[in-house]
């Protein structure tokens, strides 16, 4: 029986909130992937942004259930950079594929996910939201997830390779 707390004696974070991580991870690639193929891809885009969407708001109910291994030993500075880093992450996976869709919708389309349903619009066509939506999505989302997503990754290998902690093994 698997239960919803992370186990203290393995100091690793419950499969479930691996599962969510790591399939996270390959959403946020796959929709940064198939976008840079061009207009073409943009079906494909707005499909993983969306199962995204779905896929972070069901992440962040596991986290709210699943209690996280112990810190490694680290100064407490660290851990509050850690903490405002993933808090920002959890805020821009959330605002990125949001302003995605907003922007759809207020361009008058809803948004198909792989053929399977449609996300109906939801807001009435207003092209100038529309522009608003894809500048913060593509201007300011984009650097803002990107910079979070690196510095999320740079600590984990500092940690991993620096400090040789064993953090990434928490997420294995």
């Amino acid at each position: 029986m698997t239960t919803s707390t992370a186990n203290p004696s393995s100091g690793k974070y419950t499969l479930a909130t691996r599962i969510f991580h790591w399939v996270g991870a390959l959403l946020i690639v796959g929709a940064w992937v198939a976008i840079e193929q061009g207009e073409d891809y943009i079906g494909l885009h707005k499909s993983l942004g969306a199962s995204f969407l779905i896929w972070t708001v069901l992440r962040i109910a596991n986290r709210f259930v699943s209690k996280a291994p112990p810190h490694p030993p680290m100064p407490k500075w660290q851990i509050g950079v850690a903490h405002l880093t993933h808090l920002g992450l959890y805020l821009a996976m959330l605002a990125m594929p949001i302003t995605g869709m907003l922007m759809s919708m207020y361009g008058g389309r809803g948004v198909s996910v792989f053929g399977l349903f449609n996300i109906p619009s939801m807001v009435g066509i207003d092209r100038e939201m529309a522009k608003l939506m894809n500048g913060i999505h593509t201007g300011a989302m984009f650097y803002v997830l990107g910079f979070l997503v690196v510095a999320h990754v740079v600590g984990a290998l500092y940690h991993q390779f620096v400090m040789k902690d064993n953090l990434i093994a928490r997420m294995k």
